[in-house]
Formats: C-alpha cells, structure tokens, sequence
C-alpha cells in the first residue's frame, strides 16, 4: 500500500517543483503571480488523490495565495532594485484592495468548487484574450484613477483576485497599462498589489475550513502546507530569474503564448465545471 502511494505521490511532487518553477518566472517575467497556473495544478493534483469534494477549489485558491504572499515579496523587492516600483501608487491603492481581498475571502468561504470553477475560468479566459490580444496603445486615461474611481477598482481588483486565487498581476498590469503606465512599472507595482491581496486573504483562509470533512492532509484552515512548500521553495529561485528576462528582453512573444495557454486550461475549467 505504501509503495503505491508513494508511486502516486512522487511524480505529483516532481510536477508540483516544475509548476512552482514556471510559476516565479510567470511571476517575474509577467507580474501574473502565478496563481494563474497554480489553481489548476492544485485542483487537479488533489483531485486525482481522491480529495474532489464540494469545497477543494476553496482550498486550491488559499494554497496558492499562500504561495504568492513568498513570491510576490521576492519579485517586487528584485523589481524595486532596478527602481521600476511606483510606491505612491502602491502605498495609495493598498487600503482598497486589502478591503476588497477580505471581502472575497467572506463570499469565497461561501462558494462551491463549481462556482469558484466558473469564475476563475471566464475571469481566466478574459486574462488570457487580454494578454494575447491587447494593443499597448489602449488607453482609458492618462494617470491611475483617483477618487471615486479608485475607491471602485481598487476593491474591485482585490475581490476578482482573490476568488482566482491570482495574485494583482492579472487585473493590476492591465489596469495600470491601460492608465498609461509603462509595463515594466506595471509589472513592478502588480507584484506589490499581490502581496496586499495574499496577506489578508491567507490570514482569513487559516481561520476558516476547519469543520470541512474531507481535507488533503496537513491542510490548515484551508490552506495545504506540502503544496505550499513544494511550490515555494520553486518560486523564491525563478521569480528574480523572471525579472531578470523581464527587464533583458521584449515579453510579447511569451506573453502571447502563455495567454493561450491561460485560456486552455480557463476554459478546460470551466468546461468540468459545467459538464463534469
């Protein structure tokens, strides 16, 4: 039985320090977090151990938001370095977005694995179209929102982010380039976003889920520590290699194939989540 299990669980851990390695770089190199690759690979991982329930996409999106608060941390302060960070931006969107990620961890720890399923995969496959089709001269203003404008998206981008389980990168580097800001500022300032939307988010994931009857092992609250150890300790080496590349060369032609890859396993998604 033991030899089994074992031969089950290795190559799941080989897949999951290969997935943590592309996740730093994604998160480097794109400012995505990489919890755009990360939900999936979990919730499919855990699915093929048996643990399918009702609630595993809940633990899926912790897990990975778990992850991004270590990766996050380690690609703005790699950015910052080479002084691409807008802290004023940062500093001046963080209470909105920390609001709007705790109210996704309240509606989230309400949700079933198939509703989160459908989110994250039209959220998904939306990133994905931007990414692989958007125009850098799309504009919906000269400067990041201020005001009321501000008091909306900011919440807005925390809420959508969590309930992906995605770091701000998805919606941040968008918003921020469709605001005329350039991209590898946008990339930058998104890796902070991130770790504004993870650090409060985890916090309420580790207070919630313990009554849940079917959890993978050494899951606390609703956030596994294997998976999160696995893909972290992957991440903290490829992230700075990611903004290395970043800042070495054009992002395009990757961007656009990681868009649709994005969409494939959006819409893989989204289509177990309808037909099963």
């Amino acid at each position: 039985m033991f030899a089994f299990e074992l031969s089950q669980i290795l190559p799941l851990v080989a897949l999951l320090l290969m997935i943590g390695a592309i996740a730093g770089v994604v998160a480097g190199l794109l400012g995505l977090g990489g919890g755009i690759v990360l939900v999936p690979a979990f919730y499919y991982m855990f699915a093929a151990l048996g643990y399918d329930s009702e609630n595993l996409m809940q633990i899926c999106v912790a897990t990975s938001l778990a992850t991004i608060i270590f990766t996050s941390i380690r690609s703005v302060l790699s950015h910052n370095k080479k002084g691409a960070v807008d802290w004023v931006i940062l500093k001046s969107w963080t209470p909105g977005i920390a609001i709007g990620a705790i109210v996704g961890v309240l509606i989230a720890r309400e949700m079933r694995s198939v509703s989160l399923m459908v989110v994250f995969g039209i959220l998904g496959a939306l990133v994905g179209l931007y990414l692989a089709f958007g125009r850098q001269q799309w504009r919906l203003g000269d400067a990041m929102p201020m005001g009321i404008g501000r008091i909306i998206t900011s919440p807005l981008l925390g809420f959508l982010s969590v309930l992906m389980g995605i770091g701000g990168g998805s919606f941040g580097v968008p918003l921020m380039t469709l605001y005329n800001q350039p991209i590898h500022r946008a990339i930058a300032t998104s890796a902070g976003f991130g770790v504004v939307i993870a650090v409060p988010s985890v916090i309420g994931f580790l207070m919630i889920g313990w009554d849940m009857p079917v959890k993978p092992p050494l899951t606390i609250g609703l956030v596994n520590l294997p998976a999160f150890a696995i893909v972290v300790s992957m991440t903290l080496v490829t992230a700075p290699l990611g903004v290395k590349m970043a800042h070495a060369m054009d992002p395009k032609p990757l961007k656009t194939v990681f868009a649709f890859f994005i969409m494939l396993m959006a819409l893989n998604m989204l289509g177990k989540a309808i037909w099963g």
